[in-house]
């Protein structure tokens, strides 16, 4: 079986693929497992994207799975895969911090919800990866992990918040992972990674075990909790394990599909060309294409940001500073100077920025108002 981990790079291997192996016996679960703490030794002291490991944990684990499958068990669609999780999932026995030096001694007695399903099903969780504190920025850095690097280039980006997830996947350094997005979470780290990532849709998933909770009804509805994966078999596989609904059978070409065939960002030619191959493709397909702007596109950032600031900012800075009446605007100051402030500059110029956008009561009126409409809007337009 030794020899056939050697033969096949099961790195390269996605979640399903590693699965089918694991019950046809061609390889065993703790081979694989083992495989994969090699990379994850090898390439983290560079990257920096695991905050936290469960090694002996996950070896114990599949030493038991190969063991289950040897008296003819099998228990799950994941099961024996080895798999990572980002640090904002509460995990039994490991920490969730947030980033926070403040909070690193705290250890999880039980799983997230959605922890617990992919457990269910069998997966090996090998650690957790690093985000930005309280996933409240784009860039995975923070005061108690520090920052990871993009594995394709260490002086470029990960992404952020879902970076080290994104990291990880792109190293071969788990089979499958996940990761949460309210404003790119997971969207920009697999773009930046060159992964597969999947924002859940609207209350499909639950965010019990994620910290920070989100409570906000208005950001509830922009939170998305998904698969990081390899193939997007494996995050259709994980997302049918995760949601809390079975998704309806849709046919795709009931629905109107917008694809920007130009973009007001700069983008490079190989991007361009490749939007058009899917135009087209989709065109030839007899696909209904759109490549007008959706609407109320213009205004959605301004929106999100407005949302995101719904309260100046205030539940977040009460998390970081421990409820003291710690300043933002100070934390930003004496980071930039002298470098000991209790959290990184990165949260505490996104405090400063929500703080800036909070709506007025006008204002929160006027949002209700453009919400109700567009939701009615994309119902016909859809």
């Amino acid at each position: 079986m030794e020899a056939v981990v050697e033969k096949v790079n099961i790195l390269d291997v996605d979640a399903v693929g590693i699965s089918e192996m694991i019950q046809r016996k061609e390889v065993t679960a703790t081979s694989v497992t083992e495989v994969f703490i090699e990379r994850i030794r090898e390439k983290n002291p560079t990257v920096n994207f695991l905050t936290e490991d469960r090694f002996a944990e996950a070896m114990k684990e599949a030493k038991m799975v190969d063991e289950n499958l040897s008296d003819g068990q099998s228990k799950g669609a994941l099961y024996g895969v080895p798999i990572t999780m980002k640090e904002s999932f509460d995990v039994e026995g490991m920490r969730t911090t947030g980033g926070l030096k403040s909070k690193k001694g705290q250890v999880q007695s039980q799983d997230a919800v959605v922890v617990s399903k992919l457990r269910a099903e069998g997966a090996i969780i090998l650690g957790k990866t690093n985000t930005p504190e309280l996933c409240f920025c784009q860039e995975t850095d923070n005061k108690l992990y520090g920052r990871t690097n993009n594995p394709w280039d260490l002086t470029r980006t990960a992404g952020g918040s879902s970076g080290g997830e994104g990291a990880a996947i792109a190293l071969g350094a788990a089979a499958v992972g996940l990761g949460s997005d309210i404003g790119g979470s997971i969207r920009f780290p697999s773009h930046f990674n060159g992964v597969i990532g999947f924002k859940s849709g609207k209350g499909q998933v639950s965010q019990v075990g994620s910290f920070p909770y989100v409570e906000n009804e208005w950001q509830q509805r922009m939170l998305g909790i998904g698969p990081m994966a390899k193939s997007v078999r494996d995050a259709k596989l994980v997302y049918g394990i995760i949601a809390d609904r079975k998704p309806e059978d849709r046919n795709i070409k009931d629905f109107t599909v917008n694809v920007f065939r130009t973009m007001s960002q700069p983008i490079s030619g190989e991007t361009l060309m490749l939007l058009n191959r899917i135009y087209l493709k989709l065109k030839n397909s007899n696909f209904r294409i759109d490549t007008d702007p959706l609407p109320l596109l213009d205004e959605s950032a301004l929106l999100w940001q407005e949302i995101m600031s719904i309260d100046g900012g205030e539940s977040t800075r009460k998390i970081a500073f421990e409820q003291n009446s710690g300043n933002p605007f100070t934390a930003y100051l004496k980071e930039i100077t002298v470098i000991n402030s209790p959290v990184h500059r990165y949260l505490s110029w996104a405090l400063i920025g929500a703080s800036l956008f909070k709506p007025s009561a006008k204002r929160i009126n006027e949002i209700s108002h453009v919400l109700k409409n567009g939701d009615a809007i994309l119902e016909e337009y859809m």
